[in-house]
């Protein structure tokens, strides 16, 4: 439900979708326009793309993220010795 969002949350994903890639300007919008580190930045965004409200909010961005994620995880996996897979 849309209600289960914060305006922080609404926030993480505004700035997500105008800046898709990682780079130091969006490190320093993050904290200009949102008031924390990028680090704590992508912690939030991380849970966020996990929720079901996030999802509702924004399908498509929502799942571009999950599918960058998962490739990330699945790249990391493959290069760890010893991984069967």
């Amino acid at each position: 439900m849309l209600g289960e969002m914060s305006e922080r949350d609404r926030a993480i994903l505004a700035l997500e979708t105008v800046w898709p890639r990682h780079s130091g300007a969006k490190e320093e919008a993050i904290r200009a326009q949102l008031g924390m580190s990028a680090a704590r930045y992508y912690q939030l965004l991380g849970r966020l793309i996990d929720s079901e409200a996030a999802l509702e909010y924004d399908p498509l961005l929502v799942g571009r993220l999950r599918r960058i994620r998962d490739a990330r995880a699945l790249q990391r996996s493959a290069r760890t010795p010893g991984f069967v897979g």
